[in-house]
């Protein structure tokens, strides 16, 4: 088989798997085996070939994934709808008790029906509480 058809399969196969999970890891070895097939192709020898595939390889690593973990992980000023919530403060209205499904926040001027974090907690009004997370129409608080 020759070598450019051997990188061919190698880049194909790396970018299907990036493709499957995402996470822009796979991506810089896939054109790292490009570049490594296109310096096949052009008739360089298998060290020529290695070398293009680790430079091209590294300097993806290098300089795109830094910027694409960036825009990966939105930093919680810049987020919007429920998720701009999490990690913000309120104060309990009404007791919060799971047990008895009772329970309001207000958040950022808002009332929302609330129920601890910690299914058995009880948290009684005017207590300041935590955000951790948001389920449809209530907000998950913890002290």
């Amino acid at each position: 088989m020759d070598a450019w058809l051997i990188w061919l399969v190698c880049a194909v196969a790396a970018a299907v798997g990036e493709i499957a999970t995402t996470g822009f890891f796979l991506a810089p070895f896939s054109a790292g085996a490009f570049g490594g097939m296109l310096a096949a192709l052009l008739g360089a020898g298998g060290a020529i070939q290695l070398i293009v595939f680790a430079v091209i390889t590294i300097f993806c690593f290098a300089l795109v994934r830094p910027i694409a973990r960036r825009h990966m992980y939105t930093p919680p000023a810049i987020r919007t709808g429920t998720a701009a919530l999490i990690g913000r403060s309120g104060i309990v209205l009404e007791r919060i008790a799971n047990d008895e499904g009772v329970g309001a926040v207000r958040i950022d001027g808002e009332v929302w029906t609330a129920r601890a974090y910690d299914d058995h907690l009880v948290i009684e009004a005017g207590a300041k509480v935590d955000v951790v997370e948001i389920r449809g129409a209530t907000a998950l608080v913890a002290p």
